[in-house]
């Protein structure tokens, strides 16, 4: 399996910036909780993905925002490698969107799941082998070309 640094930088990245922000902080107080100095440019090159930190560093800035470091990057891993074994992570938002006519019933389906769900739902969802399967019988596609075209809909 290859990995791809600049996409896992980004996401790692995006994902702190999502941790600071939902503890409602600035760059500045995130700054203001570290143990050692960062500048505030460092910092926001971190969140966009452009510099790696350290696993030091990393440590560093979840503990600051009360967050353990596993747990952040097991987010990190679940966007970066989407697929689980004989799963397929789709973004039920992305299928709502941009669903062209043939996934209709996709579509229907991902409407209802996030109506259902509410607010604080899962906006993503994995798919089974079996759910694949009803799901291109319900488009007339065949699953290996359903599979494809949800590769549209990973979530990022």
């Amino acid at each position: 399996m290859l990995i791809d640094a600049e996409d896992y930088q980004r996401i790692l990245g995006d994902e702190l910036r999502k941790l600071r922000r939902s503890r409602g902080w600035t760059r500045k107080e995130l700054n203001q909780h570290l143990q050692s100095e960062i500048s505030l440019q460092t910092l926001a090159t971190y969140e966009l993905g452009t510099r790696q930190c350290s696993v030091v560093r990393l440590v560093e800035l979840c503990v600051a925002m009360d967050e353990l470091p596993q747990d952040l990057l097991a987010k990190v891993h679940r966007r970066v490698f989407v697929d689980e074994p004989g799963r397929v992570r789709v973004d039920l938002r992305k299928v709502v969107a941009d669903a062209p006519p043939e996934l209709l019933p996709l579509r229907r389906w991902a409407e209802d799941r996030l109506r259902t769900a509410g607010d604080h739902g899962p906006g993503e969802v994995a798919l089974d082998l079996p759910a694949l399967e009803r799901m291109a019988e319900l488009c007339e596609l065949p699953t290996v070309d359903l599979i494809a075209r949800l590769r549209r809909y990973v979530s990022r």
